[in-house]
Order: C-alpha cells, then sequence, then structure tokens
C-alpha cells in the first residue's frame, strides 16, 4: 500500500482533503442517488470491502488496480470517474461542498475512513438481505412454495421462438427474424 506509518507527507495530504466519515444513513442516501448508474454503484460498493486497515490513521485503503479489476472497467481513470461522481453525491448529501469521500496518493491507492468503509459495507449487506427477502417464494397455508408465474406447457413465449417447435429451432435464425438479431432461448439481444 502507498500509505506507511511514519509517511507524514502522505498523511497531512489526506488531511488537506477534508476526508469525511459517512454513515450508514448517508452510505444509503448515496446509494439512492447512483443506483441508476450501474458502474458508479459498483464502485461505490467497493469501498465497503474489506481492504487494508490503517487503524492509527483511521483509513482503509484500497488499490486502484483492484477496483478495476473488481468492477471490470476499462482503465483507472473509469474508477477515478465513478468515485468523482460518488463525492459529488456525499457533497448532495451532507450540504458539505468541500467534503470528500475519498482521497488518492501518487501510487495509486484510494482511502476512505474506516467508518465509511463499514457503513458501506452495511448498506450492501441491507440490500442484498432486502433483494433475498423479496425474491423468496411466498408460502401456502400448507408450507409448500408458490411459484409465483409459470408459463403454460401448450403456450409461446412472447419474448422469444416457439420453444415448442424443435429443439434446434430456438438456436437457429428464422427467415422472419431481423439479420442483426441473436436468438436466444429466452430472448433477443441485439448484436449492434
Amino acid at each position: 500500500m502507498g500509505l506507511q506509518e511514519g509517511d507524514d507527507a502522505r498523511a497531512d495530504q489526506l488531511e488537506r482533503e477534508h476526508l469525511v466519515a459517512c454513515t450508514i444513513e448517508e452510505a444509503g442516501a448515496v446509494l439512492g442517488l447512483i443506483q441508476g448508474m450501474l458502474p458508479v454503484v459498483n464502485v461505490f460498493f467497493e469501498l465497503g470491502r474489506k481492504g487494508t486497515s490503517l487503524r492509527a490513521e483511521g483509513l482503509e485503503a484500497f488499490r486502484l488496480a483492484d477496483m478495476l479489476h473488481h468492477t471490470r472497467l476499462q482503465h483507472v481513470g473509469q474508477v477515478i470517474t465513478c468515485l468523482d461522481v460518488i463525492n459529488e453525491a456525499m457533497r448532495r448529501v451532507t450540504g458539505d461542498t468541500a467534503a470528500t469521500l475519498y482521497a488518492l496518493d501518487s501510487v495509486g491507492d484510494c482511502f476512505v475512513a474506516i467508518k465509511t468503509q463499514q457503513s458501506i459495507l452495511r448498506v450492501w449487506q441491507e440490500t442484498i438481505r432486502g433483494q433475498a427477502v423479496a425474491s423468496m417464494p411466498e408460502r401456502s397455508a400448507t408450507g409448500s412454495s408458490a411459484v409465483p408465474f409459470a408459463f403454460p406447457a401448450n403456450a409461446a413465449r412472447a419474448d422469444g421462438p416457439d420453444m415448442r417447435a424443435s429443439p434446434t429451432s430456438s438456436l437457429e435464425p428464422q427467415a422472419s427474424q431481423s439479420p442483426h438479431l441473436m436468438t436466444s432461448p429466452a430472448r433477443q439481444i441485439p448484436l449492434e
């Protein structure tokens, strides 16, 4: 990691950045502002991962290269752009235009307050828990799971080819289909 104990110059730089600690409520509000931007959300939740704890400084450190790899973005500049969007959302949530959620050093490390990392992790856990509960099938009085929806056995799917025709017909282009579409059993995907 770029920040080692005794490296006062980098520690001073991070202090000048006005690094703020984010509460669970603020992290949830930031997520609410960025939720329509998937790459930004991915980078946001990267800050909730376990990084390298610098307890004496109250910081959690992440390598930008690792964040790039985990988010599958194309270059570090995209990660930093996402971090800037997250910062702007944090400023809107707190009303503090000088606040920053993260700081970077010259060797490719990203730092957040440990409290911020823990808050984002908690928001991630609550989000996943909420999705798990929402996707659980309802239980009937007899205790069996009810299937919320199923296609009738003799019905063709509206979003794809008729699966009853033949086992291979769903994978082969049909004359009535656009040549710019790839056919799959579940849907048509534009190739352009």
